[in-house]
């Protein structure tokens, strides 16, 4: 091997070697650290890693880079909006031209009766934000003993101590306990486990768990149901048709909030602009984070109903909540930029049309494998659930890590993504190819049978 090779490929260990010197990591740990990627460039739906490696980004970074690297445009408003004010308060009397003309696009794609936006610089600030929002709205009603939220096993809102205590996924719990109190979780409808009474629609009875919630609680203490349309990194859980349209009817009668967590639905992920339109529900309160920059630059929101915010108004009261960085001229120019490519090129129609190819191939390859319990999928989000027995549903040990070793065998095939226990999760940009697509379910295939046979 030339000197030349030798440093190119000791190129990521050596950076990997300085960054465990002096970073902590999200979900830090440094034994996955000490062999982790090092990516110093992308293109289009591929990231490139500091040896010169070249991956399919299997999950679009973090399910947010939906337009995939390098595009000139986001990265063009961005710079002129640097260059002309890099930063102004978005506080109350003081304003900026970029993100009045992101909110008013924001009305005209979202949900009917959601018209006003706030910013944030992500997804669990939204959590936040909308659980501030629901129970200032409550107070404002004269229903002040109106503060619980529930929120669904699986389901993830987020890391900040309050969004920490609506994420459903236990395994964040313990190293930061006691959680906020007020916080409920309910089974979540995932159709390839939930066990319906008989005689009783599945959906109808996940959803009835809900009415279940509300009633031990007392009705007059719960303020909100948050929800994600598609379960995400719970392992893309496609919700039973007949689902939210009950859940809806649950809230109107108790009087509890709908708060759809858009942050990774939102903006054509799932083959329609925000997930809830699949079922023809709207939300009083929605989130959204990730995609509306194609992460690019921190930023996130929530929308409100007309009608809390006209509540809001005519209390003359202040919202008490605030953050140095909302509706930040720069993040809300990309995003603006963002809404061009996201309408200009269609992505809800390229999501639902090359995602049932990626569904489809998926199943071909691997439906009738013995350790594939199911092939699921809505729009660019698949999930594949590897089990001990297909027949039985039996789950492998933990200790058996076969999720980890199947993305161990798609990184030597080129594609990086990640799993959640055994349910591998894929998500690439919307604007993947249909021939990177095609490669994705071979890898998917070949790094099965090197697991499992």
């Amino acid at each position: 091997m030339s000197n030349t090779a030798e440093v190119a490929n000791n190129a990521e260990a050596a950076l990997n070697k300085r960054d465990m010197a002096h970073l902590i990591h999200p979900l830090h740990n440094r034994a996955a650290q000490t062999s982790g990627k090092v990516w110093t460039g992308g293109e289009g739906a591929f990231l490139v890693d500091a040896n010169g490696d070249r991956y399919i980004d299997g999950l679009s970074g973090l399910w947010n880079n939906t337009a995939g690297n390098g595009r000139n445009e986001l990265a063009e408003a961005g710079a002129k909006q640097l260059t002309e004010m890099g930063y102004a308060s978005g506080y109350a009397g003081s304003s900026n031209a970029q993100a009045i003309e992101l909110a008013e696009r924001l009305a005209k794609i979202t949900y009917s009766n959601i018209n006003h936006f706030y910013f944030t610089s992500g997804g669990g600030e939204s959590t936040d934000t909308n659980i501030k929002m629901a129970r200032y709205y409550w107070k404002l009603k004269g229903k002040p003993e109106k503060t619980k939220c529930i929120s669904r096993i699986w389901g993830y809102h987020g890391v900040t101590l309050a969004a920490m205590s609506a994420t459903g996924i236990d395994a964040y719990w313990p190293m930061f306990e006691p959680r906020v109190p007020g916080f409920i979780h309910i089974p979540g409808p995932y159709p390839y486990l939930y066990e319906a009474p008989e005689g009783e629609s599945q959906g109808v009875a996940a959803a009835n768990e809900l009415e279940k919630a509300i009633l031990a609680a007392g009705p007059d203490t719960v303020a909100m149901f948050i929800a994600e349309p598609v379960q995400g990194a719970g392992g893309v859980i496609v919700p039973q048709d007949d689902y939210f349209p009950r859940i809806r009817e649950i809230c109107d009668k108790y009087e509890v909030l709908l708060v759809s967590d858009e942050v990774i639905t939102g903006f054509g992920r799932t083959g329609t602009m925000f997930g809830l339109e699949h079922w023809g529900v709207k939300p009083d309160l929605i989130q959204f984070a990730k995609a509306i920059t194609s992460g690019y630059f921190p930023l996130g929101g929530i929308g409100v109903s007309d009608e809390i915010t006209k509540t809001m108004e005519d209390s003359g009261k202040p919202f008490m909540h605030a953050y140095t960085y909302s509706a930040h001229p720069v993040g809300c120019a990309i995003a603006n930029a963002m809404l061009s490519v996201i309408e200009t090129e269609d992505f809800p129609g390229q999501a639902a049309d090359k995602g049932k190819r990626l569904l489809n191939g998926l199943k071909d390859a691997l439906g009738n494998h013995p350790n594939v319990g199911e092939v699921r999928g809505l729009g660019m989000m698949c999930g594949i659930e590897y089990v001990k027995d297909r027949s039985t549903k039996e789950m492998f040990e933990g200790a058996d890590g076969i999720g980890a070793k199947i993305h161990s065998e798609t990184m030597a095939r080129g594609m990086f993504s990640r799993v959640r226990g055994d349910v591998y999760c894929l998500a690439p940009p919307i604007v993947t190819g249909e021939d990177t697509i095609d490669q994705i379910v071979d890898i998917m295939a070949e790094s099965t049978k090197a697991v499992l046979g």
